[in-house]
């Protein structure tokens, strides 16, 4: 059986496409097989498959366990599995699709993420995390725009709307939330120090029954020293 280059699926086959696949617990995940179906629609159709999702996740992942959810969401973000929220940056869509895009992932987060998430560190590796923490805490990191290599003080629209809504989560009370927002920060703190540190410089200030660890990673994030 050889793979298929799927580029036409209507958005409940998509979310299957994505999801409903068994959970790798010793080996590669379903999207590593060389003979697994690939997603390669066009960008359009991708960014808006991806909005709806990230908008409205609850109902269309109703179905599937937090494992299949966070496998999937894996394989959505990085470009080393298969990386389809690249497609919904790409230059050829409008602007305005893009950051509507963008601000999905802060609904996801919201919406989806945050309540199924433990609150626990990942940079520390601590015990007790849920399925979904891993691609909390890398999200930023995997996600296919990275400001570390642009060293742009001015960042273009696509890169403020992301930074913002990065900046936005550190606003939640999830000790887990804020830590993936302060990671994400970290990797974009020596192309934007304008924007990076006087956000966290607010957090901070208003971080108030924080953990010190959570304390630390902020300052260190801050300087863009993060791993």
């Amino acid at each position: 059986m050889s793979a298929r280059r799927l580029t036409d699926l209507e958005f409940a086959p998509w979310i299957d496409h994505v999801f409903s696949h068994p959970v790798a617990i010793n080996g590669a995940a379903w999207h590593f097989d060389v003979d697994a179906d690939f997603w390669d629609g066009p960008p359009a159709l991708s960014a808006r498959h991806l909005a709806r999702l990230f908008e409205d996740p609850a109902p269309p992942l109703a179905n599937f366990t937090d494992a299949q959810i966070a496998q999937g969401l894996w394989y959505l973000v990085d470009s080393g599995a298969g990386g389809l929220v690249g497609s919904a940056l790409d230059a050829s869509l409008a602007l305005a699709e893009r950051l509507r895009f963008i601000s999905s992932i802060g609904t996801l987060f919201e919406r989806l993420i945050e309540p199924r998430i433990a609150p626990v560190l990942g940079h520390l590796d601590e015990k007790g995390a849920a399925p979904l923490n891993m691609i909390a805490y890398m999200w930023w990191d995997i996600f296919p725009a990275a400001g570390g290599a642009k060293m742009n003080s001015h960042p273009d629209p696509i890169d403020a709307a992301i930074l913002a809504v990065m900046t936005q989560a550190l606003n939640s009370k999830h000790p887990a939330i804020q830590e993936s927002a302060l990671h994400g920060l970290g990797h974009w703190a020596r192309a934007c120090p304008g924007i990076v540190e006087p956000a966290i410089d607010l957090y901070l200030e208003h971080a108030t029954g924080v953990r010190p660890e959570l304390i630390n990673y902020a300052r260190a994030a801050r300087t863009g020293c993060v791993l």
